[in-house]
């Protein structure tokens, strides 16, 4: 008889992904180290109505965003998130672990663990690198774009002299 298959362990991660930057390579690369050799990282993007729950509406737009960590080499299925917790994405999916941030409030992990144990996940909460955020990248661009000088209009006469009409111009 043949060994038996291992069974697909499933990693479930969720990110906003708006102006991805290392924080998020970072924190999804650290998700898929639990994945195993069968398994598979499946991440979650909010939608724009999702992030608004709790965030400005993103710079980039949902399908810009799913495309973008699509194509990370780390993440190997991605899905749409429509609620800001990722309750409901939990119970469909039923990941054997789900991947949270530390930046959320302990009544919110609270909430999502209780789902989870219900599901039979392991909760694993990572680090948020806040030195690295997409807020902080919007608030730098802000502080530094700087306003364009106001160019003065000079209304320029286009009607030639008397004495040019008449000349030819040769190069």
């Amino acid at each position: 008889m043949g060994k038996m298959a291992e069974h697909e362990k499933i990693v479930y991660a969720y990110v906003v992904a708006d102006l991805l930057h290392v924080g998020h390579v970072v924190f999804l690369e650290n998700a898929k180290s639990f994945v195993g050799e069968n398994g598979k990282l499946i991440v979650g993007v909010l939608t724009d109505e999702a992030t608004m729950e709790k965030k400005e509406r993103p710079c980039l737009s949902f399908n810009e965003r799913i495309r973008i960590v699509k194509a990370l080499k780390c993440v190997d299925v991605v899905v749409a998130q429509t609620t800001y917790s990722p309750i409901s994405n939990i119970k469909n999916l039923r990941p054997d672990i789900l991947i949270e941030s530390d930046s959320h409030t302990r009544e919110n992990l609270i909430q999502t663990k209780s789902v989870a144990d219900s599901v039979g996940a392991k909760v694993i909460i990572l680090p948020y690198y806040s030195s690295q955020c997409s807020t902080k990248i919007k608030d730098n661009i802000t502080k530094s774009w700087k306003k364009p000088k106001e160019v003065e209009v000079v209304n320029i006469e286009t009607k030639p002299k008397e004495d040019e009409e008449n000349q030819t111009w040769q190069n």
